[in-house]
């Protein structure tokens, strides 16, 4: 059976292009980065290009570019790192209520350790209320982390104008960008964002490797001990080959970002089309204008979503009740609470999020197959 893959926002396949590029640091080029002889000035090469094409995407400085394990490890090192080293300023940090749980445990440990932490609130869309951000803000707030655009409902934040903000009150701005690194052209001096989080394997690059941005002059502390990697800010000896692999997927994925964004937004759109066309009491989740191209996050009343997810493996689709970092967790979604949606939706809700493989006959056997199975619990 051909498997039908719509779950982009939690993987995506790592690019032949990619593969290629790192094929020989598994190989002749072996190098530790850390060594002085050529082999090693190799690798420490390659990571320095790397370095530079993520800047290049994120409109920063090579040397203001941290390499990590994934988007997790980036936030909790933006997070935790910042509040650690700048308590002595004060312990306030705000967030919103529907951030990926990197972010989330990672102030909740914080709360544990004497820091106070707002959680803000959205509206029906996902959207935070740029008042209640101000209104939040007091003489303690140190950090502001809100994500760039959802994982589960695609809505994209209004970063701009949060940036400015917590720019004018002098209060750092951090974003995990996991889901928006390929889909929105980032630009982190244009948006004032002092820290940014990425993950390779969410642009076509492996899983295991990811990025952490950190403005020139911020101060945060090291969470890994060991060697003096990083500009001494993560011990570990360098992954050379995936590092490699993530510079050249963001470099790839922003050299074709219209084509992408636009295939992905046209594929999107005719699935939200066609299931409206073909299956009654659908709800669409997250916002309609400002959302990432390919989400598309829809809700079946009355309908289990474990059961709609299993039926459609069997019949080799691919798709996602959610984030895939918490499809193991029994409670409902804490985005699609947070949002609002009735009790009677939230069990039957569905993330579609298309990738450079789909077409268009995909797409119809989706909606074909979903047609079916709705039909047949109902």
């Amino acid at each position: 059976m051909r498997i039908r893959y719509f779950d982009h926002a939690a993987t995506t396949p790592v690019r032949e292009e990619v593969i290629e590029a790192m094929i020989p640091y598994f190989g002749k080029e072996y190098g530790n980065a850390s060594v002085m002889y050529s082999l090693g000035r190799n690798a420490r090469r390659a990571i320095n290009k790397a370095r530079e094409q993520v800047a290049e995407a994120l409109n920063c400085s090579a040397t203001e570019i941290y390499f990590t394990s994934c988007g997790s490890e980036s936030d909790n090192l933006a997070i935790k790192g910042y509040a650690y080293e700048n308590r002595d300023k004060g312990n306030h940090i705000i967030t919103s209520k529907i951030e990926h749980h990197a972010a989330l445990d990672a102030c909740k440990t914080l709360e544990k350790q004497g820091f106070r932490v707002t959680y803000l609130n959205v509206d029906k869309d996902g959207n935070i209320d740029l008042e209640e951000l101000k209104n939040s803000i007091c003489d303690e707030t140190i950090l502001i982390s809100i994500m760039y655009a959802n994982n589960e409902i695609g809505t994209i934040e209004p970063i701009e104008e949060i940036g400015k903000i917590a720019k004018e009150k002098g209060i750092i701005f951090h974003s995990d960008a996991v889901q928006a690194i390929g889909n929105v052209k980032i630009d982190v001096q244009k948006s004032n964002i002092d820290m940014l989080s990425l993950s390779g394997h969410k642009f076509y690059a492996p899983k295991g490797v990811g990025a952490l941005y950190v403005r020139e002059g911020i101060r945060f502390a090291k969470l890994q001990d060991g060697g003096e990697q990083e500009n001494n800010k993560r011990g570990g000896t360098e992954n050379v080959a995936e590092i490699v692999g993530l510079g050249k997927a963001i470099e790839l994925i922003y050299s074709e970002f219209d084509e992408y964004n636009d295939r992905l937004k046209m594929l999107r759109d005719y699935f939200l089309s066609e299931v409206q066309k073909n299956i009654n009491g659908i709800k669409i989740n997250g916002d309609l204008k400002n959302r990432l191209p390919g989400n598309a996050n829809i809700s079946f009343e009355g309908v289990d979503g474990s059961e709609l997810l299993f039926k459609l493996d069997e019949l080799g689709i691919c798709a996602s009740a959610g984030s895939a970092c918490s499809t193991s967790n029994p409670a409902p979604s804490h985005v699609l609470t947070a949002i609002g949606l009735d009790s009677k939706y939230i069990d039957g809700t569905l993330r579609i999020t298309f990738g450079r493989d789909n077409k268009k006959e995909d797409v119809n056997y989706l909606v074909n197959s979903l047609k079916e199975i709705i039909n047949k619990i109902l």
